[in-house]
């Protein structure tokens, strides 16, 4: 008995053919998308980059240089770098300090007495520039210097050692005559601030310019005095000034023609002797 013929395949769907090229365009959809999400942040890091170096702050003209030591900063202070005019001035809307008289010595024993010159004799201090002024006001008289220390341990052990020897009376700055009328700065009573920025010592001998003692008054002004000529002036326009360099990174590099001077512009030298 013959086998009955095997049924025809079943006609091809056409919802199945959909479905295949769904699930391909769904595919092609989700690579396309994951290729534009990775552009997107690539650009996107890339104007960052861009954006950050246009707003990045061009180099400083100076960078910092060490002062806590002589051995790092060996270049002795002037009286030029110190006090480079016969005036100080502190605020362009104010009077200005006169600058009577200037000093750089070597000698550190001649600005100092007793304990005082001792002291800075056991630091290892190698020169004192100081001026003698006079204030905006007229009513005092003031020598101020700065004294150039090994390092900053001695202009720290300094700061702490100068108040006993003023409050024992056996050490003391000593002003510096400048001529006809400054006669208190040395022969009457006076009062010593002091301050210390890296290896140099700062300080400001104070006297009233009729010689008198000083009254309960007088402590305002002598502090005004203290804070104008060794924070603002000695700190701030000396020190801090001699603490920066300038950017090496700025320089502009030699002219090479000016490097050598025995050649001109046309590459030509005459010889002597002919």
């Amino acid at each position: 008995m013959a086998l009955p013929p095997a049924p025809p395949p079943p006609p091809r769907s056409g919802r199945t053919r959909w479905w295949y090229l769904g699930i391909a365009s769904l595919s092609v959809l989700a690579v396309l998308s994951t290729c534009g999400i990775f552009s997107y942040f690539m650009v996107q890091e890339e104007l960052a980059g861009r954006s950050s170096q246009a707003t990045a702050p061009p180099p400083s003209p100076v960078i910092p240089r060490d002062i806590s030591s002589r051995e790092n900063d060996p270049e002795p202070l002037t009286v030029a770098e110190v006090f480079p005019d016969d005036e100080v001035v502190i605020n362009p809307a104010e009077p200005p300090y006169q600058v009577l008289a200037t000093q750089e010595t070597e000698d550190c024993s001649a600005v100092a007495a007793d304990g005082m010159a001792t002291l800075l004799g056991e630091l290892d201090c190698s020169q004192v520039v100081r001026a003698t002024l006079e204030s905006p006001t007229d009513g005092y008289l003031v020598t101020a210097g700065i004294v150039n220390l090994a390092d900053q341990a001695g202009a720290e052990q300094a700061y702490e050692d100068i108040k006993p020897l003023i409050e024992e009376g056996t050490g003391r700055f000593l002003g510096m005559l400048a001529g006809d009328g400054t006669e208190p700065i040395v022969l009457s009573e006076t009062v010593l601030f002091w301050d210390y920025r890296g290896h140099y010592l700062m300080y400001a001998v104070i006297a009233r310019s009729d010689g008198e003692p000083f009254g309960n008054a007088d402590s305002r002004f002598a502090e005004l005095i203290s804070w104008d000529l060794i924070e603002v002036h000695l700190r701030s326009n000396v020190l801090d000034e001699r603490a920066t360099q300038p950017n090496p990174e700025l320089a502009t590099p030699a002219d090479p023609a000016e490097a050598d001077p025995d050649s001109d512009s046309d590459g030509e030298q005459e010889s002597e002797g002919e």
